[in-house]
């Protein structure tokens, strides 16, 4: 399970997700990608389970990248509490994804492996993702 080793701050404002995605839009280390269309928390449980996914179909062959990290604490107040008393303690890590990320790479298979993998991976995950290839990505969601 991804988490920061440590962080300034131990509580953060929720934010909004507003827009597209600027930077991280575009596969970069490796051949193929999957791209969010949907704007989202996904949490470390979400990533880990894609990346198990990934990697078991393609029986460890070729490289996986993960280009989205969980450094956002989402905080929980304990069943049956009356309100107030402050802000709940951190439960889970989130990593915010706009519209247009590229969330996973993977590179050194065939093509039809990779579509196959990442079509696995997400299954796992809590929006809509599109396969895209290295060159596909210039300036389009």
């Amino acid at each position: 399970m991804l988490l920061p080793k440590r962080t300034k701050y131990r509580k953060m404002h929720r934010g909004r997700m507003k827009g597209r995605a600027i930077r991280g839009s575009k596969v970069s280390h490796g051949d193929f990608g999957l791209q969010a269309l949907e704007p989202a928390w996904i949490t470390s449980n979400q990533i880990e389970a894609a990346r198990v996914a990934m990697t078991r179909f393609c029986k460890r062959a070729g490289k996986v990248w993960i280009k989205i990290f969980p450094d956002k604490p989402v905080t929980k107040k304990p069943a049956e509490t009356r309100m107030g008393k402050g802000k709940g303690s951190p439960e889970f890590w989130v990593s915010v994804v706009k519209p247009g990320r590229i969330m996973f790479e993977i590179g050194e298979v065939p093509e039809a492996t990779a579509r196959e993998a990442m079509r696995l991976a997400a299954n796992k995950l809590p929006i809509k993702c599109k396969f895209v290839r290295k060159q596909e990505t210039d300036g389009e969601v």
